[in-house]
C-alpha cells in the first residue's frame, strides 16, 4: 500500500507528517474501486472499515473523521469535540491525525514554521468562497507569514465547469479572481482553476508560502476519485499530523 500514497512536497519542519491515498491498496469493489473511505458513498460498510484499518496502520493513531458540509467551521481536536461537522480539523497534540476526505474538492494541508500546529481543509469552491481557508489559518493562532501551506489533488482548471454564479460569488469578495476563471465557448459557462482561486484567498490571509497545485483528479483516474468525472465513487484522505520531538 505504501507506494500508492503521495508524500506532499513541501518545507515542513521535521516533526510535521503528512501524507495523501490513493485509489489503490484497498478492497473495495467497482466503482469504489479500491481503497475508498468514505462511509458515506454507498459502498461495502465492512470493505470500508477494512480500508479504513489498512491506513491506520501507517498511522500513529486513528485518524479523526469529519462530517464534512461545504462549510467553514474548524474544529480543534484538542478540545474534545462532542459533534465532528466542519470541514476543517487542527490540532497542537503529537499523534492526533487531521483528516479530509475529498474527490474532486481541494484538499489544503497546513503547518507552522516552529512545527507545534498542523491543519487539514477541504475546500470546494463554496467552503472556498465563504472563507474556509481564511478560518483555518485564524484558527492556529499563530502569524500568518508563519503558516506553510500544501495544496493537494483536486479537479484541474481544464476540467472543473461553473456557471455565473460561481464565478460571481467569488468576485464578490476579490474583483482579480476573474483571472481564474476562462470562458469555455458558452454562454454563462467557465472554467475555474480552484488552486488560484485558493492561493488568491490564502495570499489575502498572510500566507505566502503556498505549495503543491497540478494534481488533477479528474483527468488521473488511476490514482484519484472524481466526482464530476464518475458520480458514483470514493473518496480518498489528505492526512496531516504531528510527529515526536517536536520544537
Amino acid at each position: 500500500m505504501n507506494r500508492s500514497l503521495i508524500v506532499p512536497d513541501w518545507p515542513a519542519p521535521g516533526n510535521v507528517k503528512a501524507l495523501v491515498t490513493t485509489r489503490a491498496g484497498g478492497v473495495s469493489a467497482a466503482p469504489y474501486d479500491s481503497l475508498n473511505l468514505g462511509a458515506h458513498v454507498g459502498d461495502d460498510v465492512v470493505a470500508v472499515a477494512e480500508n479504513r484499518a489498512r491506513l491506520s496502520r501507517l498511522l500513529p493513531s486513528e485518524p479523526v473523521w469529519l462530517e464534512q458540509v461545504h462549510g467553514t467551521c474548524v474544529i480543534d481536536l484538542d478540545n474534545h469535540p462532542s459533534e465532528l461537522w466542519g470541514d476543517a480539523a487542527l490540532t497542537r497534540i503529537e499523534r492526533r491525525v487531521c483528516a479530509v476526505m475529498t474527490a474532486d474538492c481541494l484538499p489544503v494541508l497546513f503547518c507552522d514554521d516552529a512545527g507545534t500546529v498542523v491543519a487539514a481543509a477541504h475546500a470546494g469552491w463554496r467552503g472556498l468562497v465563504s472563507g474556509v481557508l481564511e478560518a483555518t489559518v485564524a484558527s492556529m493562532k499563530v502569524r500568518p507569514d508563519c503558516v506553510l501551506a500544501w495544496l493537494g489533488p483536486a479537479i484541474g482548471p481544464a476540467a472543473f465547469e461553473v456557471g455565473d454564479e460561481v464565478r460571481d460569488a467569488f468576485l464578490m469578495h476579490d474583483r482579480g479572481a476573474a483571472e481564474a476563471f476562462i470562458n469555455n465557448g458558452q454562454p454563462g459557462k467557465w472554467l475555474a482553476d480552484l488552486y488560484m482561486l485558493a492561493r488568491r484567498r490564502l495570499v489575502r490571509a498572510g500566507v505566502a508560502r503556498i505549495y503543491g497545485g497540478g494534481l488533477c483528479t479528474w483527468s488521473d483516474h488511476e490514482r484519484f476519485y472524481s466526482y464530476r468525472r464518475d458520480g458514483l465513487t470514493g473518496r480518498f484522505a489528505s492526512l496531516v499530523w504531528l510527529g515526536e520531538g517536536g520544537r
